[in-house]
């Protein structure tokens, strides 16, 4: 299974899912919809749609979606198939693969950086194994 693309777009875009802000749920979640997070997840989120994270959200696993918004805490790996913006609170632990990227002045970024490759969820492409082997040189 690779990043999810336009074409796999949620097929109810007006759709939402959201979890407030002190829930704190402990495993994994799956969605073909959108989903807004300004509670706590120990797990790894997967979306077809958009991810919210807001200013009180915290995501202690790895992100896979279209296309995310970060105003909170993400201590994992993310993965977006179309856009992600890291906004001035955001805070992100984990290495990126996204196609595009925008990070407002002040928000934290502390791990490695991929961009404009599809990538497989299981499987590296090659394209990807040689960018990152290309970032480990230069540092």
């Amino acid at each position: 299974m690779s990043v999810f693309s336009k074409k796999d777009a949620p097929v109810n875009p007006k759709a939402m899912n959201q979890l407030g802000q002190g829930t704190v749920i402990e495993g994994d979640i799956s969605s073909d919809a959108d989903i807004r997070i300004d509670g706590r997840i120990k797990g790894n989120v997967t979306t077809k749609g958009k991810l919210v994270l807001g200013s009180a959200g915290v995501i202690e696993g790895d992100v896979f979606c279209l296309n995310a918004y970060v105003e909170g805490r993400i201590n994992g790996k993310i993965e977006s198939g179309d856009l992600l913006i890291l906004s001035k609170s955001a805070l992100v632990n984990g290495d990126i693969i996204i196609k595009k990227l925008v990070v407002e002045e002040g928000a934290k970024f502390n791990g490695k950086c991929v961009m404009g490759v599809q990538v497989s969820r299981n499987n590296e492409s090659q394209t990807e194994a040689s960018s990152v082997r290309a970032i480990q040189k230069a540092m």
